[in-house]
């Protein structure tokens, strides 16, 4: 079977197409395409993660083969005699594709390919296909072309010609330079490109950020592993209706809401979700989207509670190591087990026992989310800063500020003023401190 062009690469005017490579995939379940899952490993190996990817994906699960090896095979990722081996579990099973758990090198996969007869996709690739799929806002169409341009350079072979010219027209091509070597130059222009046009993106969310601060409101991102139920606690606990779905990476786009936490506004960001190996390119890609955790006051790990034990323990692990890539090291963090209302009193009191700092809440039933804010206002509470401040009567806005921002006010109407007493955001306490009385202010 010959490998099909990428549905998946930047077509037309140097946009992504969003039609699935896989068939009509979750626009069309019946055109899915069947998928034999391999992977390499001498520690037992868990296909369940690929096979959700796969289903995401809209292509089913035909079967599956591990080769037990400490590394896999440089040229082919399976041993010379596994490949024969694969090939006839191919054609017992009726797969047309062969779905690989790790990322594969352009060797790997052509050497695969020719191999087995049949299209061979890795994890990566399956991984920006739903992203392809899942975008909406222009950043993040921006955010997946970059991604799987990047991914494809690697792996030019001629097979497609199709990308914007953004130096078209005489002389762009030098004397006896192919065309791939063509392809590879447009690809690269591109993705200078798409870096210059996503810069600019992340200076406008870095001004929109830097509004939030002199506005002095407190902020909270909920971070966590793809499909743990972070939209849904973010509708829960703001009255949002953000679109929700049972299936990997529904949200790309961070999305912003306000709650009241004890009569303070605090903005709530819902970030893209993690997964275990999540690609380079996306990590790259997506970093604009990720500072929105990483300039939170407070970050809401949230972990799916339903998962056995062992998985749950990887989620948070792969979970803190992308936050740790992105910088998000030091922010103040609370764990969050979502979805307990899928899990028996048993397991409950297991979750209990096993992670004791964690909240557990369920964003479909309302259980623990009362727990939940007041942990918030806790913590934000903690990082107020206490001030004596005498406002003049002149300045009536940022008294309304601080009976909107501050906590445990009081006020004092005196001849020259308004003396207030109250503990604020350390931005807002640093703004206001031409205010401050008596030495009362706290060193910001």
């Amino acid at each position: 079977m010959q490998r099909d062009q990428r549905d998946d690469r930047p077509g037309g005017k140097g946009k992504p197409q969003r039609e699935s490579r896989y068939g009509e995939g979750i626009r069309n379940p019946r055109a899915r395409q069947r998928a034999l899952c391999i992977a390499s490993g001498r520690d037992e190996v868990d296909l369940a993660e690929l096979r959700e990817l796969l289903r995401t994906a809209g292509v089913a699960v035909a079967g599956e083969m591990i080769q037990a090896r400490d590394a896999p095979d440089a040229n082919s990722y399976f041993g010379s005699g596994k490949l024969e081996e694969l090939k006839q579990e191919a054609k017992r099973c009726n797969a047309n594709v062969i779905a690989c758990d790790d990322e594969l090198t352009p060797r790997q996969e052509r050497n695969l390919e020719q191999a087995v007869g049949m299209s061979v996709v890795d994890r990566t690739e399956i991984i920006l296909d739903i992203f392809a799929g899942h975008a909406r806002s222009a950043e993040g169409k921006l955010q997946v072309e970059l991604a799987q341009l990047e991914y494809n350079l690697s792996r030019m072979r001629g097979l497609w010609t199709h990308l914007e010219r953004l130096g078209a027209g005489i002389g762009t091509r030098g004397p006896g330079e192919s065309q791939i070597e063509t392809d590879r130059r447009l690809a690269r222009d591109r993705i200078t490109a798409l870096r210059r046009r996503l810069a600019g993106v992340r200076n406008s969310r870095e001004t929109q950020r830097r509004e939030r601060e002199r506005k002095s409101i407190a902020t909270a991102a909920l971070a966590g592993y793809t499909n743990a139920g972070k939209s849904s606690l973010l509708n829960a606990m703001t009255g949002s209706e953000v679109t929700v779905r049972d299936r990997l990476f529904e949200t790309l786009d961070p999305t912003t809401r306000t709650m009241e936490v004890d009569g303070r506004d605090v903005l709530v960001t819902d970030t893209v979700g993690f997964i275990r190996k999540l690609p380079h390119q996306l990590v790259d890609a997506f970093a604009s989207t990720l500072e929105e955790a990483l300039s939170a006051e407070l970050v809401l790990h949230v972990v799916d509670a339903s998962m056995e034990e062992d998985d749950l323990g990887e989620m948070i692990t792969a979970v803190d190591d992308v936050l740790a890539e992105v910088g998000v090291v030091e922010q103040d963090s609370q764990l969050v087990l979502n979805k307990i209302d899928l899990v028996d009193a048993e397991r409950l009191q297991e979750l209990r026992y096993r992670h004791p700092e964690a909240l557990l809440v369920s964003a479909v039933t309302g259980e623990g989310l009362d727990e939940l804010r007041a942990t918030i206002a806790q913590r934000l509470a903690a990082r107020l800063v206490p001030v004596s401040l005498l406002v003049p009567y002149s300045r009536g806005e940022l008294l309304d500020t601080l009976h909107r921002q501050a906590a445990e006010l009081t006020r004092e109407d005196r001849p020259d003023g308004v003396l207030v007493s109250a503990k604020l955001r350390r931005p807002l306490a640093e703004r206001l401190s031409e205010f401050a009385v008596d030495g009362a202010t706290a060193t910001v």
